[in-house]
Order: C-alpha cells, then sequence, then structure tokens
C-alpha cells in the first residue's frame, strides 16, 4: 500500500507500506515506525489497541494516522 501525507513539520512524505521491514520512501518515517515497534496503537478512533509490528500493514498505517496527516492511501 502506498501512503502519502505530511509530517507535523509540514514535510511531505511518499512510503510503500508493504508488511516488509518497516517501510521504504522515507527515513524519517521509518525511524517513526522504528521508534514506535513494540508500542500499543489504536487502530481506529476507539479501538481496537495492537502493539506495532513493522509487518503489520494496519498497525503501520495506524500510527501514520496518529502522529502524520496521511493525505491518501492507495492499496
Amino acid at each position: 500500500m502506498r501512503v502519502i501525507g505530511t509530517l507535523d513539520d509540514g514535510s511531505a512524505y511518499d512510503v510503500e507500506v508493504t508488511g516488509q521491514w518497516p517501510v521504504t520512501g522515507s527515513r524519517r518515517v521509518r525511524a517513526l515506525v522504528e521508534q514506535h515497534a513494540g508500542k500499543p496503537v489504536l487502530l481506529g478512533p476507539l479501538g481496537p489497541r495492537r502493539t506495532l509490528e513493522p509487518t503489520d500493514t494496519g498497525a503501520v498505517l495506524a500510527l501514520l494516522r496518529e502522529h502524520t496527516t496521511v493525505v491518501e492511501v492507495r492499496e
């Protein structure tokens, strides 16, 4: 899946979330995913909560939605 968005400082990113360690296309987004690996993340506004594994595309997308502004998601 391809995710396009902006970081909180306004920098744009365009990454591929393939289920491989962890994402490709942005060092900063990869560092964000690595920093939060093993920590719980909400998959939706009300849950459920799941431990972030960099190979779990749903959890990585939820992390990006929580910590960045996701503009577009392409399957």
